[in-house]
């Protein structure tokens, strides 16, 4: 429940518009209408204190489409938490619209500096609801991460108009490649309105990935040049080709930063409320982020516009569930982080939200900030220890078969701690935040310097690994080894157990250079090169996903028993043995598996054969009939080097 009963923000009632806000610290808000051209203010007017610390005004003349913004009056002593200055021309945080994206300056950091030229004017919209309807992706389906920008750039049949854009996701030539490889649910990265962070301008660099958040709700116009509608058309559109949509929503940190950071939104009209501070020392600002703030996601206040801002994107775009980065965070109060926290339980009462798939990245660098395994139920998390587990064994370090079962099974170690008797997994081998697929077997260190940062920026244990001279890519024999080692991680993921998930491009090869934290590179290093795309690797993923679909044992997200689902057998066919599992006698493991196939109709067993060796393997496997469905990766009497096999037989193991 939200802490009013009236709506915040700009709220459009017939010939009537109310304008409210809420502030515990401001002595008075002044809500300033704009001109059409967004530069000239016409009135400045000061706004009526209501109960319940909201600041309101309704009139009569300020219809859709009115540019407006806030100045917020009180004392100005950082040392105190308290940032007001009326020279600063502030974003409702309830904005639907904006009508220009947010640049950063100098003057958004200095008191007294006016801003109005600088902040994007909040629009006036009145937002119609979109149909709501059940949830398109379900937890054992493949999530498709993308960055709307770079996704569309290059891309040879979008038009120029709407490259770069959401609505770039309801073209043809798109939704087709989408639903050729499988996917379930598109989840695109932050499209709400962010600024660059203030070390970016001089650098000549941009934030072209959005976790920079200011106004929760308002589309980027960047991103979303036609707002709401846009939004909500490309998700229909999905829809009726039965893919879904998640959004990665940032609640953790905003781009106000630290102390020295602007003054755009919520620090200028109430920073002790919107950001953690130190105990007993409200100037200084809490970091668990590594973004110079923390929202205080437990304060009514800002559980309010969390829950409002899910509220509005389903109900306004019909949007299907949200990930949330640095998840840990909204978990957190003054004890640290805490699974039953207010804000969760909200969320998962709420009778809008109850239904929508919620994913948490399950930590944030603060105290206890580790939260994998510990969320509640239903939240999905993003499951980094899986990652590291196979990105560890085909590199090749040690003996890594007990961790790799585990991942395949669902990784009850980690998601039964609390009596879960389902995998709440989101398993992937790469994300937008760190190396392509392609990169993770062609770098053993990152290569960041195009990020002014000296090479300091970014993970340095990635567990990657460089198969072939580096920089000799044009040499064929390392580019198919590379591409063998991918098509091998690609057959792990979609082996395993719950939901999984791939960043866009990484199904055909992108690379980054190198560079493992490409945030800041809107060019070629992060726009995907759709001309450049390995079709060998596209249809490995394609069939990847017609396997996946055809045996049901992927269906559902209960974890591998061994008792009658699951056999672990060595490469000659016969049973690991305690020994197979704690030595290193072998590169190989086979999973069999009791499932029903789709295009019989029929009970078989499914035999996926895990060879990480550089040569290949003899392979004998239990009982007969059986057919190779990835010819590629070996035949019934050898599995191929590096790679990982899928073979079908009638009848159940």
């Amino acid at each position: 429940m939200t802490e009013t009963t009236r709506p915040l923000g700009a709220t459009v009632n017939g010939r009537w518009t109310r304008f409210a806000v809420r502030s515990q610290t401001a002595e008075r808000i002044d809500l300033c209408l704009f001109h059409a051209d967004g530069e000239t203010e016409l009135r400045r007017l000061p706004m009526g204190r209501e109960e319940g610390d909201v600041f309101a005004m309704t009139l009569p003349d300020a219809p859709v489409g009115t540019r407006y913004g806030l100045r917020a009056h009180g004392v100005y002593d950082p040392d105190r938490g308290l940032w007001f200055d009326p020279a600063k021309l502030l974003v409702d945080p309830y904005a639907l619209e904006l009508d220009r994206p947010f640049r950063h300056d100098a003057r958004l950091t200095q008191f007294g500096a006016e801003t109005a030229d600088l902040v994007p004017k909040a629009l006036v919209t009145k937002v119609p609801k979109a149909r709501v309807a059940p949830p398109r992706f379900s937890t054992d389906g493949l999530i498709y991460e993308v960055a709307v920008r770079p996704f569309t750039m290059l891309h040879p049949d979008v038009p120029d108009e709407q490259r770069g854009t959401v609505a770039a996701l309801a073209h043809p030539s798109v939704i087709a490649h989408l639903k050729r490889i499988g996917v379930s649910a598109v989840e695109l990265m932050p499209i709400t309105a962010w600024i660059d962070e203030r070390h970016l301008p001089p650098l000549g660099l941009t934030n072209g990935w959005g976790y920079n958040p200011v106004a929760f709700m308002a589309l980027d116009p960047r991103l979303v040049p036609g707002g709401l509608t846009e939004l909500r058309d490309t998700v229909a559109t999905l829809h009726r080709e039965g893919i879904g949509v998640i959004l990665d929503l940032v609640f953790n940190h905003s781009g106000e930063s630290d102390r020295q950071g602007a003054t755009v939104s919520m620090r200028g009209l109430d920073n002790a409320v919107y950001y953690r501070h130190a105990e007993g020392q409200p100037g200084q600002l809490v970091n668990d982020t590594g973004c110079g703030n923390t929202i205080a996601c437990d304060h009514p206040t800002v559980r309010s516009l969390i829950l409002d801002t899910l509220r509005h994107f389903v109900s306004a775009a019909g949007i299907d569930g949200f990930r949330f980065d640095l998840g840990s965070i909204l978990g957190r109060d003054a004890g640290g982080f805490r699974r039953d926290a207010t804000l969760f339980s909200e969320m998962l009462a709420d009778p809008l939200l109850k239904d929508c798939v919620l994913i948490a990245e399950p930590w944030d660098i603060g105290p206890g900030g580790y939260q994998l395994g510990h969320f509640p139920p239903p939240f999905l998390e993003w499951n980094d220890r899986a990652r590291d587990d196979i990105r560890r064994l085909w590199r090749g370090d040690g003996w890594m078969i007990g961790s790799l079962a585990g991942a395949l099974a669902g990784s009850s170690d980690i998601f039964a701690q609390h009596g879960g008797t389902q995998s709440r997994s989101v398993t992937f081998i790469a994300a937008h935040d760190g190396f392509t697929l392609r990169d993770l077997v062609s770098h053993s260190h990152k290569h960041n310097a195009a990020n002014g940062e000296d090479n300091r920026d970014g993970h340095n244990e990635n567990h990657s690994w460089n198969n072939g001279a580096e920089g000799a890519s044009d040499d064929s024999g390392i580019v198919s080894a590379r591409t063998r080692d991918v098509k091998a991680l690609l057959a792990t993921l979609f082996a395993t157990r719950g939901a999984i998930m791939i960043t866009a491009g990484d199904e055909f090869g992108r690379t980054q250079q190198g560079n493992n934290n490409a945030y800041c590179q809107d060019n070629p290093i992060t726009w995907l090169d759709w001309a450049s795309a390995d079709e060998a690797l596209i249809a490995q993923c394609a069939a990847l996903g017609e396997l996946r679909h055809r045996f049901d044992v992927f269906e559902g997200d209960s974890f591998f028993t061994g008792r009658g689902d699951v056999a672990w057998v060595r490469l000659d066919g016969k049973p690991m043995e305690v020994a197979d599992w704690e030595g290193e006698g072998t590169d190989g493991l086979v999973m069999l598996l009791s499932t029903r196939d789709a295009t019989t109709r029929k009970a078989c067993r499914l035999a996926v054969v895990f060879n990480r060796a550089h040569a290949a393997e003899a392979l004998t496997l239990p009982g007969k009939g059986w057919q190779s469905l990835l010819p590629d990766a070996g035949t019934l009497e050898e599995v191929s080097a590096r790679s990982v096999g899928w073979y079908v037989a009638p009848g159940r193991s």
